[in-house]
């Protein structure tokens, strides 16, 4: 008995090692993508594996006003026609630019961020695929696109 005493602390000090290390294999990877008042995102392709889940930081560092160079972060099923993505959402303002009539299309977004703001989200992607991801405010989405790809 005065064995399994002396090993209980040590039991202890196991069982919350494994905790911590399962609290951070749940731990989605998190990418940074910045946008600028360029129309550019510094990362335009990035690669996952099917199943993992991605944790996006969309950082706007321009300093022109939301008005005029606002940004948003949509990711989009493979096969979306972007073009017609880009047309509907020119007038989807109420929406982040995301337009009702294709949200079926969208995976994720990041709402549309003025200068200096952050925002996030956070998703799995489970099927391999080509995965492309735009700017949609109005006038962007040529300069500012990019492709996740599962495998």
């Amino acid at each position: 008995m005065k064995n399994l005493r002396a090993l209980l602390p040590f039991a202890a000090a196991l069982c919350l090692a494994g905790v911590t290390q399962l609290s951070a294999a749940a731990a989605p990877r998190e990418i940074e993508i910045t946008a600028n008042d360029q129309m550019k995102f510094n990362v335009t392709a990035i690669d996952a594996k099917a199943g993992e889940q991605l944790k996006i930081v969309l950082k706007n560092i321009g300093t022109l006003p939301k008005e005029a160079m606002g940004h948003n972060w949509v990711l989009l099923k493979p096969g979306t026609d972007l073009n017609a993505f880009a047309m509907a959402a020119m007038t989807a303002k109420d929406s982040d630019y995301v337009p009702a009539a294709h949200k079926d299309k969208v995976v994720a977004f990041v709402r549309v961020l003025g200068p200096k703001q952050t925002a996030d989200t956070t998703f799995t992607l489970a099927a391999p695929g080509e995965y492309p991801f735009v700017c949609s405010f109005p006038g962007h989405y040529m300069l500012m696109k990019g492709t996740i790809t599962v495998k």
